[in-house]
């Protein structure tokens, strides 16, 4: 396991500014060898900014967008044109406003139920690359309990350990929902993970994860441990307020 790295920000914003232009560094850096730059979102209030900034000048235009291929870590199983789908988040803020071309956005069905979307994300991404793409860039937030994507507090169950991607049926903050997630045998093998948390609300949290006794089922986060790439927590000074 390679120790994760820590950036601290003022706030929301100045995270937010600094994660865009490392995102266009890095997916720069695919064009002269011509390789797909692969990256797969998260959700959640937390990236919505730097989302949108991806999506305006000066940002839009420094990315060859063509290059650029996005997936999602995890997916609510709702129609794609509602507020409380993942894509939609992504696109409405993000991707209808780059020249980004159609085929390279490969988003979860979430109109099915969660079985049948998760075993046609498993396919899509075997297309892609078998038996799955080893990210560029992977995206990750983290809840107050601890979960990421959408692996939550609890046992870990064997299709965790062995599938791609997994069907998940949850109950979080009083919402139930079906749910589609990739596990920790994909995170795991991205080159690079990048972890953004922010508010006071999360400290104790990003403190327990980072500094306290592994306790992977109790704060999934912590089921994220990269083989070999790169991982980076991006804090605000909110959420690093109980780091040593």
């Amino acid at each position: 396991m390679v120790a994760p790295r820590i950036e601290v920000f003022p706030d929301l914003e100045a995270l937010s500014l600094a994660a865009a232009n490392q995102f266009a560094s890095l997916a720069q850096q695919t064009h002269p060898t011509n390789q797909p730059f692969t990256i797969a979102l998260n959700g959640g209030g937390t990236p919505e900014r730097l989302f949108t900034l991806l999506g305006q000048p000066p940002f839009r235009e420094q990315v060859d967008w063509a290059g650029v291929h996005i997936f999602w870590g995890d997916e609510r199983c709702v129609p794609p044109d509602i507020p409380g789908s993942n894509y939609q988040q992504a696109w409405t803020t993000w991707l209808q406003h780059v020249p980004i071309p159609g085929q390279n956005i490969h988003r979860v069905r979430g109109e099915l139920d969660s079985v049948a979307a998760a075993t046609d994300y498993a396919q899509q991404l075997a297309s892609f690359a078998h038996p799955f793409p080893r990210f560029d860039l992977v995206l990750l937030g983290m809840g107050e309990d601890g979960h990421t994507a959408s692996l939550f507090p609890g046992p870990i169950s064997a299709a965790e350990q062995t599938q791609t991607v997994i069907p998940v049926v949850a109950t979080y903050e009083d919402r139930p929902a079906q749910r589609v997630s990739l596990t920790p045998l994909v995170f795991n093998q991205a080159h690079r993970i990048w972890v953004m948390a922010t508010g006071a609300k999360k400290a104790r949290t990003v403190a327990a994860a980072l500094h306290g006794p592994q306790q992977p089922e109790q704060l999934p986060i912590q089921r994220i441990q990269p083989a070999s790439g790169d991982m980076v927590w991006w804090l605000d000074i909110a959420a690093a307020a109980d780091l040593q």
